[in-house]
């Protein structure tokens, strides 16, 4: 039971703590600079011993009461929250607690066009790994890691099952797959554009998302119920479209049930860190109260003193009076995941209140989405993925690449699709696609874009394994699509980059690669500074190759680039031309990161460039390809096979006519371009591969 604490044995146990947690304080404050949701981290948030941020939903909260001021502080939210805490309190004693509630869960799996299985696109196990440890933790299920034997241990009543229905009643296993053409997510981004853009309705969802965040130290985050909707001020709904709860992809799910495909992290891999973000969502609160010998307003929780880290031994005593055992087990803590296995009854009693009576969390009770529907035989689904290209090596004029994804919803294996698509409305083009996946799998295929100008993509599925496709309501999809421009030519190998670092050194990192991936030139993260002036200068010369493309890309771990300090001065980059004559890039206020891409080609007129008499044939090809040359030219001097990306993938000299023909037999199913060079002279074709 919480009892109130004498001053006088507070200011003992504060001078106590100083002395005890003085080196846990000294290494968090030379970490004071990182920063989440635009504000400093606080001290004690970041864990001394690894560096990890395990949980950002109090500064979350933070944000969010910013943003929107009709937003209930937490004070308005706790004394609007305690009365029917107590109503529920004394029906609890008269045996009206109700049944097993069972939420529906949507996860949005979000990644960068990565196959299924590598970072961060994870596999459907790894999906279904979480929700089994949210359901053995929250109903402290008998034989699994989420049992106790402590006597205020409870089963919460509270289950979770992936949604068997998407937001337009069509069949789903629950795992949205969303490639967005980002490497990674900053927590601002995060919130301004990633949830909006993928957010199933949640007042019939609960919305996670397993992500890579831009700062690799954060491990997740929760959005706390709106309070709006438990009795007093009128109803503003808060924020629906952010509503939900949030990991990086290695710490989604547990390794008890790996089947060799899991990414995982080393240490907090049981997926725990879902489990305690969910308490978020639910309402509960940190269990020392984001004070020392702060209140969670659960009294048969100990008064912590702090948060605990690793697995502490001997366990560290209470603030109550007498002092006890703090509960380093509880999933409200900060312990490492192997140590945590308990909710207690006041936790519940807090968690029931929630979802009986906070707006989003209410409606979930009588959600069908987790119930199942009738299934079809043959029932094939059709998705357009996000693509968003700019200047790319390896780009050709007029052209883009658009990647579909074919779902089998039915009951039977799906081995044949017919698809037709249109570019702007125009007339359809056949799609004949053949595999083999069985029921909620997935395949991807590239379709071909020839146009002058950015425009849109209609495509649907007119027949499934040979017959009919026996729903029509996940049948067909539209999209954008955006041409890449030509990277920048720049006729010179000789460059100077400078970089002016902002006070927040350790959030930038760049980098220069070429066309075939290989990082040249790289800086960073840097040293923090706390107070001006600014770091020196970094002036870099670079060495380039000619005829070759590169990238360019900075990045900011925090998500708002290197410039706009008020007080703490300006950062910005560029490069420019040895002479400093010509910037071929700069900048300061990009959020998480920018890139710039271009070519060094100081060579004169290209004849093969303009030549129309090279060709390639068969094309598109099963194996053979053959390279034509007009014989006035004389046979070039090499021939390079690189993949639309622009990565260099074989390269062949060539000293006889046979070396003209190629077999790409050993090619997988794609888009291809050969660059043919003669002396000081190149045409690059693009071919398919079958």
């Amino acid at each position: 039971m919480k009892t109130n604490t004498p001053i006088s044995i507070k200011i003992i146990f504060a001078v106590f703590c100083m002395f005890i947690f003085g080196n846990t304080y000294s290494q968090d404050k030379k970490q004071m600079n990182k920063t989440l949701f635009g504000k400093p981290v606080k001290a004690g948030t970041i864990n001394p011993n690894n560096g990890h941020i395990r949980c950002a939903s109090t500064e979350y909260e933070q944000y969010l009461q910013e943003k929107n001021p009709k937003r209930l502080t937490s004070a308005q939210f706790e004394a609007r929250l305690a009365p029917l805490i107590n109503k529920y309190k004394a029906m609890r004693t008269t045996s009206q607690s109700g049944g097993i509630i069972t939420i529906p869960v949507v996860v949005h799996v979000i990644y960068d066009g990565e196959a299924i299985g590598v970072a961060p696109n994870i596999t459907d196990a790894q999906v279904q790994s979480q929700i089994m440890v949210m359901n053995q933790d929250y109903g402290k299920m008998l034989g699994t890691p989420g049992y106790n034997t402590n006597p205020v241990g409870v089963d919460t009543q509270i289950q979770f099952e992936l949604a068997k229905q998407d937001p337009n009643g069509n069949p789903t296993n629950g795992i949205d797959r969303v490639s967005l053409n980002q490497p990674s997510w900053s927590d601002i981004d995060i919130d301004a554009t990633l949830k909006p853009a993928t957010i199933w309705d949640p007042t019939l969802y609960m919305n996670m998302w397993s992500v890579k965040f831009t700062d690799n130290t954060l491990l997740g985050y929760a959005q706390f119920p709106d309070g709006s909707s438990l009795g007093g001020l009128s109803t503003n709904g808060g924020a629906a479209n952010t509503d939900g709860v949030v990991s990086n992809y290695d710490v989604f799910g547990s390794k008890a049930f790996d089947d060799g495909s899991f990414l995982l992290d080393a240490t907090y891999n049981k997926g725990r860190t879902m489990s305690h973000e969910v308490g978020h969502w639910l309402g509960l609160l940190h269990i020392w109260g984001d004070s020392t010998c702060g209140d969670d307003y659960c009294a048969d929780t100990p008064v912590h003193h702090d948060a605990n880290y690793g697995c502490p031994s001997p366990i560290p005593l209470s603030c109550d009076t007498p002092p006890v055992n703090e509960m380093i087990d509880n999933y409200m803590d900060y312990t490492d995941d192997a140590c945590m296995d308990i909710f207690t009854q006041n936790q519940k009693d807090r968690i029931t209140t929630i979802i009986n009576n906070a707006a989003r969390r209410s409606s979930l009770k009588t959600s069908t989405k987790n119930a199942a529907i009738d299934l079809f035989a043959n029932d094939a689904e059709v998705k357009l993925e996000a693509y968003y290209p700019s200047s790319i090596c390896g780009a050709v004029a007029n052209q883009t690449t658009q990647k579909v994804t074919i779902y089998n919803r039915g009951t039977s294996n799906l081995t044949s699709a017919t698809l037709n698509y249109n570019i702007n409305g125009g007339s359809n083009t056949v799609y004949n696609w053949i595999g083999n996946l069985t029921t909620n799998k997935q395949a991807s295929f590239d379709i071909i874009i020839n146009s002058a100008s950015n425009g849109t993509i209609n495509i649907s599925i007119v027949g499934a394994n040979g017959g009919t496709d026996q729903r029509l309501t996940n049948n067909t999809d539209s999209g954008t699509f955006i041409i890449p421009t030509a990277p920048s030519n720049y006729n010179y190998t000789s460059y100077v980059f400078r970089l002016q670092q902002d006070l927040w050194g350790s959030e930038t990192t760049w980098s220069l690669k070429d066309g075939s991936g290989t990082t040249l030139y790289s800086g960073g993260p840097y040293t923090d500074k706390s107070a001006l002036p600014l770091p020196t200068l970094i002036t870099k010369n670079w060495t380039l190759a000619n005829n070759q493309c590169y990238t360019f890309t900075i990045n900011d771990s925090a998500g708002d680039g290197i410039c706009c300090g008020t007080t703490t001065g300006d950062g910005y980059y560029d490069i420019k031309t040895n002479s400093g004559a010509i910037v071929v890039t700069s900048g300061s206020s990009f959020t998480t990161s920018e890139s710039k891409t271009f070519t060094t080609n100081t060579l004169g007129t290209n004849k093969f460039e303009t030549s129309k008499d090279i060709y390639l044939y068969p094309n598109p090809t099963k194996g053979t390809l053959n390279v034509r040359v007009p014989s006035d030219f004389g046979l070039p001097n090499s021939l390079t096979i690189s993949n639309s990306l622009g990565q260099i993938i074989s390269r062949k000299e060539v000293s006889k006519e046979s070396d003209l023909t190629l077999n790409t037999s050993y090619l997988s199913n794609g888009v291809y371009f050969i660059t043919v060079v003669k002396e000081n002279q190149k045409k690059t074709l693009q071919f398919i591969k079958e």
